[in-house]
């Protein structure tokens, strides 16, 4: 079984990023994984994001731990979907597992770990759909960054919490940035774009692209201004409000899912867009005339997460979750992640640049300058009162 496993993944042969993906299409694999000896309780049950994950690691991972286990690894789409089916499973009548191979049994089964990003983290809490994680049981832990860690520290209802429980795993990352153009500005002799103050030129009217999200769009304006993305009382900014409608001048549209197409039509020449976005674009060779930059300034940080359903039987004696979390915090784990899809491993942060390997290290939007990911910060849950103050004061700007 080990070398059929070997030749569907590709080991030993000539392959290319699509290849090593584990997409959508790859439950008949991950099957034929599960069916080499191993039971419902023994096999480590995985679901998570296409394409976020080399299917190399999948097999370094099965030959790597002893005994060698049984894996069910699929994929979904869209960080939505993972969640929708995280509510789905609290219910009695619970659907949207999966029944593992040659059982007659057809309850769904529940995924061991599923992939999450950061922005469900604190409704997944509340709605207690996930599990708190034992880092006990994970020795790789401390090498996560001190950033990565805070992040999933919280209290039971989802808000950061310096002693709270630990909800989730980042395995990799992104951040927004600023794609544009670049045969538009050389052709018209524009400086290109640096960071956020770039957006209010009046020289690029009606030609940006803003990501329709409240928290991207207003968080990015206080950075503009030297605050903070998750800057809880909006009333101290004074002038926030002239400078979003300022902003909202200068865009042509709104969208969290198609602001690319316009950008590569030349209808617009900037873009407020998420990293994973442009190095997918980037990777498939989509078009060469647009560059991307992170904002000098800082910018809004994302990761996608392991995190543990809240309705998969607890099993002391089960140690194979714990030991994938670690794998992937390794740093040829790392490596593999950061180079062969679109975001970043946060274990790169603490190796040596000679460790990293040249593609991702001379790559700006996987390891950005240790100073902009300094001035960089997650966006953060904020009291619901705060909240209806963002939401408010966005939707006063875009009735403008």
């Amino acid at each position: 079984m080990q070398r059929l496993v070997r030749g569907l993944l590709g080991i030993g042969t000539r392959m290319n990023r699509r290849d090593f993906l584990l997409g959508t299409g790859t439950l008949m694999l991950s099957q034929l994984i599960t069916g080499c000896g191993g039971d419902e309780k023994n096999t480590l049950k995985v679901r998570l994001l296409k394409d976020s994950l080399p299917t190399q690691l999948i097999s370094d991972f099965q030959r790597q731990t002893q005994p060698s286990p049984a894996l069910n690894f699929s994929a979904k789409a869209q960080l939505k979907e993972i969640f929708e089916l995280l509510e789905a499973w609290q219910k009695p009548d619970a659907g949207g597992g999966w029944s593992l191979p040659f059982t007659q049994s057809q309850k769904p089964v529940i995924p061991n770990l599923v992939t999450l990003g950061d922005y469900w983290l604190k409704a997944a809490i509340e709605q207690k759909l996930i599990q708190p994680l034992a880092t006990d049981k994970l020795k790789n832990w401390p090498q996560l960054p001190p950033q990565w860690q805070e992040l999933v520290k919280r209290n039971d209802k989802g808000e950061p919490y310096k002693t709270g429980n630990i909800w989730g795993a980042p395995y990799r990352w992104g951040s927004t940035v600023i794609a544009y153009r670049r045969d538009k500005f050389e052709s018209l002799g524009l400086k290109p774009p640096t960071d956020w103050s770039d957006l209010w030129r009046e020289e690029l009217r009606d030609r940006i692209s803003v990501l329709d999200r409240y928290r991207e769009a207003i968080g990015l304006t206080l950075k503009y201004l030297g605050q903070s993305y998750n800057t809880p009382d909006l009333e101290r900014v004074s002038n926030l409000k002239d400078a979003l409608k300022k902003l909202h001048r200068q865009v042509k549209l709104y969208s969290a899912d198609n602001y690319l197409q316009p950008l590569i039509l030349g209808d617009t020449w900037l873009a407020v867009a998420w990293s994973s976005d442009i190095l997918e674009m980037k990777l498939k060779g989509s078009d060469r005339q647009i560059s991307a930059v992170i904002p000098q300034s800082g910018t809004a940080l994302w990761a996608d997460l392991w995190v543990k359903p809240a309705t998969n039987e607890a099993n002391p004696n089960f140690q194979l979750p714990e030991a994938w979390i670690d794998f992937c915090w390794q740093p040829q784990s790392a490596q593999a992640i950061s180079q062969f899809t679109s975001a970043a491993s946060p274990i790169l942060l603490d190796l040596e640049p000679k460790d990293i390997s040249q593609t991702v290290r001379e790559n700006p939007l996987l390891v950005p300058d240790a100073q902009i990911l300094k001035n960089s910060e997650f966006i953060l849950p904020l009291f619901e009162a705060t909240d209806k103050k963002y939401r408010a004061l966005w939707q006063e700007i875009r009735q403008k």
